[in-house]
C-alpha cells in the first residue's frame, strides 16, 4: 500500500473508487424548543433496513480535485494505491479565513475498508495542518454515514454542529442531516 499525492493521470480512476456506504444504524436527530431555546439531541439508532448507498464521487468534489491536481487551486489530493490500482482518495483545501484545513471528500474502496487506510489519510491531513500552523481540521458527514462518523471520532474529531437543512428542507425527515466535525490542533 502506498499513499501519495494524486497526479493528472489519476483523475479518471478517482471516479471508480467504490465509496458505498453500508450501515445498520444511523444518527437520529431530534429537535426541541424554539428560538434561542432550540436544542438538538443526537443518538445512534437502528435503521429500518440495511443502508447500502452507492456514494459516487460527485461532480463538485471531482472538479475541486482536478483544480488542485493541476495547480489551479490550493489544496491536497492524496490517493492510496494497492496492487497498482487507486483504492482510496482524500481531497482537502485550506480555509485561511478560518485557519482550518477542510477535508472535502474521503473515500476508501469498499473491499479495502477497516484496514487503516482512512485513518492514515486523515492523520496525514492533521499533520499537514499542524505544519501549516492551522487551528483545526474540519469535515462534514451525513447522519446516515455512521461509519464515517465513527472514523472521525477515532481520529480525534469532535462533533461541532448540525445543519438540518444543508441539503434540502427535509433533511431530518430523510434522516440525512449534515454534521460538522472539527479536530482542534491548538
Amino acid at each position: 500500500m502506498q499513499i501519495r499525492p494524486a497526479t493528472a493521470k489519476d483523475l479518471e480512476p478517482l471516479r471508480e473508487i467504490d465509496g458505498t456506504i453500508e450501515s445498520l444504524q444511523y444518527l437520529h436527530v431530534e429537535a426541541s424548543g424554539e428560538g434561542f431555546e432550540r436544542a438538538w439531541r443526537i443518538e445512534q439508532r437502528p435503521l429500518r433496513q440495511k443502508l447500502i448507498e452507492p456514494n459516487r464521487l460527485d461532480d463538485d468534489a471531482y472538479f475541486t480535485a482536478k483544480q488542485i491536481i493541476t495547480n489551479a487551486d490550493d489544496g491536497t489530493v492524496l490517493v492510496a494505491e494497492h496492487e497498482d490500482e487507486i483504492v482510496a482518495l482524500l481531497i482537502a483545501q485550506p480555509r485561511p479565513q478560518f485557519r482550518t484545513l477542510h477535508i472535502i471528500d474521503l473515500r476508501i474502496d469498499y473491499d479495502l475498508r477497516r484496514e487503516g487506510i482512512g485513518t492514515a489519510l486523515v492523520f496525514q491531513m492533521i499533520q499537514q495542518a499542524r505544519e501549516s500552523e492551522l487551528r483545526a481540521v474540519s469535515m462534514q458527514t451525513l447522519t446516515n454515514n455512521l461509519p464515517g462518523a465513527n472514523l472521525l471520532i477515532k481520529c480525534g474529531f469532535e462533533l461541532s454542529g448540525i445543519d438540518v437543512r444543508h441539503r434540502t428542507n427535509h433533511d431530518m425527515v430523510k434522516e440525512a442531516a449534515t454534521l460538522f466535525w472539527y479536530a482542534a490542533l491548538d
